[in-house]
């Protein structure tokens, strides 16, 4: 019987127990901060809006409340601050963590199936459906 508790405990402590994904440590400077330069500022947000948090997976760093997106944004803010482009800043965000940080990943032979799935599902589907709509007349 207490074999059961202890595990129906452990199942149910991640759902009741606050995971810590977070540090103790204050955010990055420009993490939450705007730039002053209001062209700065937006090429900025432009560029978090299509940088996906690697923790939170589904958001970008724009909307991620993550530590690891905002020493993105800071990283973001910090680099465009000293005069690079966005295209450079979100060549070192690659560099640094691999395609999946871009929601545009560019098409190489890496990439390739996530470009090239969909259009083989879509013909496969197209096959199938052709076929069945066959079947039916005939028979």
């Amino acid at each position: 019987m207490k074999r059961i508790a202890v595990i129906a405990a452990l199942a149910l402590a991640p759902a009741v127990l606050p995971a810590r994904a977070d540090t103790p440590l204050p955010p990055a400077g420009l993490a939450n901060r705007a730039l002053s330069d209001p062209r700065q500022e937006m090429a900025a947000k432009a560029l978090m809006g299509e940088l996906r948090c690697l923790v939170c997976q589904g958001q970008s760093i724009a909307d991620s409340d993550a530590d690891l997106a905002g020493d993105m944004r800071a990283l973001v803010r910090e680099r465009i601050r000293a005069g690079r482009t966005p295209e450079q800043v979100r060549g070192w965000l690659i560099s640094r963590y691999g395609d999946y940080v871009s929601y545009d990943p560019p098409f190489d032979a890496v990439t390739a199936p996530l470009w090239l799935a969909p259009l083989l599902l879509l013909g496969i589907g197209v096959l199938v459906a052709r076929s069945s709509f066959r079947r039916r007349t005939r028979g």
